[in-house]
């Protein structure tokens, strides 16, 4: 039988064992891991376990035990509401405001800027190297008629989202869905050309899809902003008189693995993308053109010329004949070229 001397003994050991407790608690609970704050950048793989994300968080010294932050997020039943990501923490903060921070998905945001011109593929690239989206799946739903169906781009788009992912600047983040990295860049593309580009539409000889294709040409062709209403101009001008566009862009982008010399032997190369065999314009966008090229396609300068040639200083010279282009040609590329027909 136990005597009340063994009892005393043992409830004092209870008690003081659960006070140790408790104050080791509280202790993990609203002392940091560290006294001097430093940023600590941690990256939660998708599929992560709880056990596999408290480790990392240890190791990071964001929080001061794996076990009892396991714990934590068990007993509140947030374990499933974890989310995937790359955070950055400092090491003042307490176990409760990180595992919040992991459940509202705060995620390291990184300023990505998509240059003008550049093609599906290499956005696709250029995502992948930042880790971002993996490129493969990136251009599977770029090129997904049901995706492209979903956002309302089926009739203007067809079958890619090339020339429709607006250059820009955007705050993206790792391991991102690519759904939601295009349907982002789908939005801006629509708030930059939808109200012009309808309200133009309605009252022209060129669709919106046709707009575009331009825009994409342009973008390609001319490097300064100032140019890009007179390049536009020359393309519609050939529209309308049913001249090949010639432009080289096109007939590049119509090459598998071009390695940066175009030969005359690719321009007589037929694809849907050469300019110098088919009149009119290629079926789809050649890149992704900026705000500049988009509103020049819609508003081309009323000028009569047909013709520019590169003056070797990224701008060109303009003209509305052959002889006085081949004239240009002469000065600007120094060699003759008495029969050249090209634009």
């Amino acid at each position: 039988m136990v005597s009340s001397i063994q009892r005393k003994t043992l409830f004092v050991s209870l008690s003081l064992v659960l006070f140790v407790l408790i104050l080791s608690i509280l202790w993990l609970l609203f002392n940091p891991p560290s006294k001097t704050p430093s940023l600590k950048v941690v990256f939660i793989k998708k599929g992560s376990s709880l056990k596999k994300i408290s480790e990392v968080l240890e190791r990071e010294e964001v929080i001061r035990n794996a076990h009892f932050f396991a714990g934590i997020a068990t007993i509140l039943g947030k374990k499933a509401e974890i989310k995937a990501g790359e955070y950055e923490f400092h090491t003042r903060m307490l176990p409760f405001e990180v595992l919040k921070t992991l459940i509202k998905g705060q995620v390291k945001r990184h300023l990505v800027t998509v240059a003008e011109g550049c093609t599906l593929s290499q956005i696709a690239q250029q995502l992948e190297d930042l880790n971002i989206v993996e490129k493969k799946a990136f251009l599977e739903k770029a090129t997904s008629p049901n995706f492209i169906s979903s956002m309302g781009l089926a009739e203007l788009a067809g079958n890619t989202l090339e020339g429709y992912l607006f250059p820009e600047t955007y705050h993206f983040y790792k391991e991102m869905d690519p759904e939601d990295v295009i349907r982002i860049m789908v939005q801006q593309f629509k708030r930059v050309f939808m109200p012009e580009g309808s309200a133009w539409a309605t009252h022209s000889g060129v669709s919106e899809r046709e707009a575009v294709i331009l825009a994409s040409i342009i973008e390609k062709e001319a490097s300064l902003a100032q140019e890009k209403a007179f390049v536009s101009a020359v393309f519609h001008n050939r529209l309308k008189k049913r001249i090949p566009l010639q432009s080289d862009p096109t007939v590049i982008y119509g090459i598998r693995n071009f390695d940066g010399n175009l030969t005359r032997e690719q321009l007589s190369i037929p694809s849907p993308y050469n300019t110098y065999l088919n009149a009119g314009l290629p079926p789809t966008p050649i890149c992704n053109p900026g705000r500049d090229s988009l509103h020049a396609a819609l508003n081309p300068a009323p000028v009569p010329y047909f013709y520019f040639v590169s003056r070797n200083d990224g701008s060109h010279f303009f003209s509305s004949d052959i002889e006085e282009h081949n004239r240009a040609v002469w000065k600007y590329q120094k060699r003759p070229q008495k029969n050249l027909t090209k634009k």
